[in-house]
């Protein structure tokens, strides 16, 4: 038996609960009342969006299963999930893949409840091994990781209080950037080829597969006004890009890089503080860098900006499993897999990433 967080251990999971709420599968007719939930709901996130669903379909190649949860009153939560199978991390039920955030969104413990065990459900029927819901808080009584933090600052309303807040370092930064004759430009998918090129480069770099091209095209595609791309060049050259991802009051970077060999420009820098006067231009008033593990580089290059860690909770039901799966990246085996990645020529680590980040869960 599964239970939430909040309340005495609930009874069984099955599609229909014993206060009259039924749980099934949502219809592509159906986009506009989901969409109307999300964006009403106080919790909810852009990555809640129907639109999603065309993107990991089309950008990873995955099966999705939406669910709705309904009663006399009309609809009363909505679980979006993919189906990630693999050799390497297991076959999964994910809320969400990619991104940071997902998970069940409801107002009432039983509809949640009614949710994930029709996740659960779908999960045994498919030969899955575990669902996992990506949380902000911890929603169930279920097995949890609280291994990564979501970096987000407040933006005050003018760009030049931001600027007097920032920390001396980074201004010095940006300052240097600036006199660095780089350029920035912001647009959308015109500037996908930019992105992906610095995006694939750095991920090889970093020893990590890439995601393929056809998904940022597909985010793109989706959302053509809230997604934007976000590129800093020296020259004719790309040197920093980002893609950036607008929903309610936040401004969110997904994905961001920067080519190691031009690192020296700052123009990492130069780039970030763009997008935070976007944001701010564009009249939000919360900036999201998203999530990182407490303490490592990236935390520490957030935090510098003034973004404060806000804890994630992932949830697991585990259906093939005894345990919560291992993520140990320090590991011997994880770190030579990470160095002979690096070692691989571009054209080979860009065939072979999308096949291997599309079955992360």
């Amino acid at each position: 038996m599964i239970s939430t967080a909040r309340s005495a251990p609930a009874p069984e999971l099955v599609r229909s609960s014993s206060a009259g709420t039924r749980c099934r599968p949502a219809t592509d007719a159906e986009k506009s009342a989901w969409n109307d939930f999300v964006r009403r709901h106080p919790r909810a996130t852009g990555y809640h969006l129907w639109e999603w669903r065309q993107v990991f379909a089309e950008g990873l190649g995955l099966r999705t299963h939406y669910l709705i949860a309904e009663g006399a009153a009309g609809l009363l939560g909505v679980l979006p999930l993919c189906e990630v199978r693999g050799p390497l991390f297991g076959r999964a039920l994910t809320s969400l893949p990619f991104v940071n955030y997902g998970g069940v969104l409801t107002h009432d413990d039983e509809t949640a409840l009614t949710l994930v065990g029709a996740a659960e459900e779908i999960a045994r029927t498919r030969g899955l091994q575990f669902v996992l819901l990506r949380h902000r808080e911890q929603v169930f009584k279920l097995p949890a990781r609280r291994h990564k933090v979501a970096m987000v600052r407040p933006l005050p309303a003018e760009a030049d209080d931001l600027w007097n807040a920032l920390d001396r370092k980074v201004r010095n930064h940006v300052r240097k950037a600036l006199k660095s004759d780089l350029t920035t430009l912001i647009g959308g998918a015109e500037l996908l080829n930019d992105f992906y090129s610095v995006f694939a480069e750095n991920m090889r770099d970093l020893g990590t597969p890439v995601y393929s091209r056809r998904l940022f095209a597909a985010i793109l595609t989706a959302f053509p006004r809230d997604a934007r791309v976000h590129v800093v060049r020296l020259g004719g050259r790309t040197v920093a890009a980002a893609l950036s991802y607008a929903f309610g009051d936040t401004l969110e970077i997904p994905s961001s890089s920067s080519l190691r060999e031009f690192r020296v420009l700052c123009a990492n820098y130069l780039m970030y503080w763009n997008v935070l006067v976007h944001a701010i231009e564009s009249g939000h008033t919360r900036f999201d860098f998203g999530r990182s593990t407490p303490d490592d580089g990236t935390f520490q290059f957030k935090k510098q900006w003034g973004a404060i860690a806000e804890p994630l909770c992932w949830e697991y039901v585990l259906t093939g499993l005894e345990a919560i799966p291992e993520d140990d990246r320090s590991s011997r085996k994880f770190r030579a897999s990470i160095e002979l990645w690096k070692r691989l020529p571009l054209p080979v680590a860009n065939f072979l990433g999308p096949w291997i980040s599309r079955a992360v869960p």
